[in-house]
Parts: C-alpha cells; structure tokens; sequence
C-alpha cells in the first residue's frame, strides 16, 4: 500500500468517515484524507485536492441518485479510482458497479483488514469485489450490463432528468426544478431516448426503476 496517499472519502455520516479514518490510518503511514458529505462537497474536494488517489464514496450520496456520482466522476476524471462503499451486500449492485466504471465495492459491514486489503488493491491498480460478487455468474447480469453501458453514456443532469422523468414530474417541472428552460430540458429527453434505445417517456421511466432498484438492498 502507498505511502502518503491522498484519499477522498465521499460519505454524508460523519461517525462513518471518521471511524474509516481511524481504522485505515494505522496500516497507511502518512494517509491523508478529504472529507465530503454530498456532491456538491465532493465536487469541489476533487478540484482542490491535489492529486488524489482514491475515492471512497458512499452509494447513496447526497445531491444525486444511484450511480450518478460514479457517472459523474468517471466521466471527468477517468484517471482517479472510485471504489464505492455501501449498506448493501447485493452482489449484483457490486458488480454494475464496476461495469460503470468503479475500481472496487466495499460492504460497509466489512471488517478493518477487509477494507484495507481492498484499498490496497485498488491502489496497485487493481480490481476488488467481495467473493460473492465474484461468483456470481455473468448470464445473470447480461442484461443489467447492457442497460448499465447505456446509462454510463448519459451526463449527471440528463441522469437527474431521467429521475424526476420517472417520478412522472412534467418537463415544465422538471425546468422549474432544474432552474433551466423547457427547450432545454426537451433537449435532454430526446438525447435520453437516443442513448437509452427507448421512444417513451413510460419506457424510459422503466428503465430508470431498474437502475433505482438495483441501488437499493434488497428486503
């Protein structure tokens, strides 16, 4: 594991960010970490971070639904290495995960050597999923990992407009909630359509439930 990394870490409860510190500073000599607690904070923590060399980011993170973050990140910084932290132990959310670009998936229910042994694999450059999402069997997830590629393809606020789209909100609504103008919003729709091979606004609504769906631990 490197020494004097630069870790972000991306979680909105503060008793969490602080008991991950404290448990990976010990095995890290002269870790440094940046907190952000939503989108918005991680934003601006990777513009002012100097070269960071991981993100651990909470999946639920504040500001923006699902897998938007990881889109976000991905999309303009593809060099900087995310590895998701989250409550779910789903196996299949781990590995859409990594099919949209994330370098890793930590349960937060893992133990200290756990979640070290992760970030040191990641930081060596490689790729870390718990056994049970590394057994799971590719056939299961053809489908999803298609679905997944497509969404990758769509920017944070066309993603955030497939959202409210799904909440069944208007394009008036959607404008008014996005501070931007109806032309633009219609623009985004049909760039949405494009991208997800869909011709309704029903059709794409089903598409963003099955993204949703797959950000939530099962019951």
């Amino acid at each position: 594991m490197g020494d004097n990394a630069r870790i972000i870490v991306a979680d909105d409860h503060p008793l969490f960010r602080e008991a991950l510190q404290q448990a990976l500073a010990p095995t890290m000599p002269g870790v440094s970490f940046v907190e952000a607690e939503s989108f918005e904070s991680l934003q601006a923590a990777v513009e002012s971070c100097e070269d960071p060399d991981l993100v651990l980011l909470d999946l639920e993170m504040p500001g923006a639904q699902g897998f938007s973050v990881l889109t976000w990140l991905r999309s303009q910084h593809p060099a900087l290495p995310v590895v998701l932290v989250s409550a779910t132990s789903d196996a299949a959310v781990m590995r859409r995960a990594v099919d949209l670009g994330a370098a890793g998936f930590i349960p937060k229910s893992s133990t200290v050597d756990t979640i070290s042994e992760a970030i040191s694999a990641v930081l060596e450059g490689e790729i870390w999923l718990p056994e049970a999402a590394l057994a799971l069997d590719d056939a299961q997830l053809s489908e999803d990992k298609e679905l997944a590629r497509k969404v990758a393809s769509l920017t944070p606020q066309q993603f955030r407009v497939l959202d409210m789209l799904a909440d069944g909100l208007l394009n008036k609504q959607i404008a008014a909630e996005l501070e931007v103008s109806e032309a633009t919003v219609k623009a985004h729709v049909t760039a949405i359509f494009r991208k997800l091979g869909v011709r309704s606004r029903t059709q794409a609504a089903v598409a963003a439930r099955r993204i949703e769906s797959t950000t939530r631990p099962h019951a």
